[in-house]
């Protein structure tokens, strides 16, 4: 016959105690996941467009200097967690820089969001040159308002 089949409660309970606590103290020695960069800093208004507060603008642009380089602000486009709006400069018409004006930044997870996703979606912007770009993971709403808002200045700066 099995040991445990005998008639001794007090083993199984000794065991299956034993066995609880090693699993717990398992349990919570395990580190949860942190991610690195949470904060972002507000991003730097440049000189030659409006302001990172304006909720209603529809690409205004703007020629700042020589050779053909001109620096358009697309639309603000309303997403469920906040407002997102990017400003392009084109140089001879090459898309040369990208800039998020507006985006979601209230709380700590939308910073923490943010932090990648607004640069991966300026370094797609930039290699695709257009806004034809990948959704972030994770950032779906922010992608999608970034690439409207991309757009809307693309369409700006060729009229």
């Amino acid at each position: 016959m099995h040991p445990l089949k005998k008639n001794r409660p007090l083993r199984r309970i000794v065991l299956s105690g034993a066995a609880t606590v090693c699993g717990t103290v398992l349990l919570l020695s395990l580190k949860p996941h942190t991610s690195t960069a949470v904060a972002v800093a507000p991003p730097a208004a440049s000189a030659g467009s409006g302001s990172s507060g304006s909720s209603g603008s529809s690409g205004s642009s703007g020629s700042t200097g020589s050779s053909g380089t001109r620096t358009v602000t697309g639309e603000t486009v309303q997403t469920r967690w906040g407002p997102v709006q990017v400003r392009i400069t084109l140089e001879d018409g090459r898309l040369t820089e990208v800039t998020a004006v507006t985006y979601p930044q209230e709380n700590p997870r939308d910073q923490e969001i943010n932090s990648y996703a607004v640069p991966q979606l300026r370094r797609e912007a930039l290699a695709a040159q257009s806004a034809d770009i990948d959704t972030v993971s994770g950032a779906t709403y922010t992608s999608d308002g970034y690439r409207q808002s991309l757009q809307s200045a693309l369409d700006s700066a060729k009229s």
